[in-house]
């Protein structure tokens, strides 16, 4: 089990992003959360395999339709044992 932290740039907030990164990431398995942050930005914490990391990764930087997604930062954490990926406010 592996965690990294991300934040996701671009025209992220009011295109339904949250939404479809926690779809996103229970079609893989992934557990965690995501939030929007008040500079524009969206920013969460993901735990899963590697192989379903790495793939959630790749996902963020295309994002839903609506959006368009400039930079996608990641960082290693340390794994919380989160039991499901949730959208917070």
């Amino acid at each position: 089990m592996s965690a990294l932290t991300f934040v996701v740039s671009g025209r992220v907030q009011g295109v339904s992003f949250r939404a479809w990164t926690e779809g996103v990431a229970r079609s893989l398995g992934v557990t965690g959360w995501v939030r929007n942050r008040a500079d524009g930005r969206v920013e969460g914490l993901a735990e899963g395999a590697d192989e379903a990391l790495a793939t959630f990764v790749a996902r963020l930087h295309e994002g839903p339709r609506a959006a368009r997604v400039d930079q996608v930062v990641t960082e290693p954490a340390e794994p919380c044992g989160a039991a499901s990926f949730q959208v917070r406010r």
